[in-house]
């Protein structure tokens, strides 16, 4: 149970990172030199990184999840993960990535600075839920491991 749990931490973490990376490095270069984003000019493709970072992820949480169903004190934290990873992957899928794609097919000298610069901005706002996702899943391995008397 703890193990399943930990790699899900692991998981999630690595989806932290991955969020800081571009907050921190591609973030404030992109808006102005918008082939940095886009992979026809030899531009980052996020997506090489966070399709199988989220499938990974995700099959982590079910699997935890299902694992650790019986257990009352774990289920309702990963019953809170499960809900704000819901939350931050909805926001994104109907929001963030369907601009995100835009900006990537865009011609570079079509894309406005100030639009793409406010697309960045909110974007750091999903990394709020994501770290209510990881609270959530370190308070459900707390609950496993005192269960389990550890």
């Amino acid at each position: 149970m703890e193990l399943i749990i930990g790699m899900a931490i692991l998981a999630a973490a690595t989806g932290i990172g991955g969020g800081l990376y571009e907050f921190i490095v591609i973030d404030p270069a992109w808006p102005n030199r918008p082939s940095l984003v886009q992979p026809k000019h030899g531009g980052v493709s996020r997506k090489r990184f966070w399709i199988p970072q989220h499938i990974v992820f995700e099959f982590l949480l079910v699997a935890a999840l299902v694992a650790t169903w019986t257990a009352s004190g774990v289920r309702q934290w990963l019953l809170v993960a499960v809900a704000t990873h819901a939350a931050m992957r909805i926001w994104s899928a109907c929001d963030f990535i369907p601009k995100a794609l835009a900006f990537e097919r865009a011609e570079a000298d079509s894309v406005a600075p100030e639009a793409a610069r406010r697309w960045t901005r909110r974007s750091r706002f999903r990394m709020l839920l994501d770290l209510a996702t990881l609270a959530a899943l370190l308070a459900a391995f707390r609950a496993a491991t005192q269960s389990a008397g550890l």
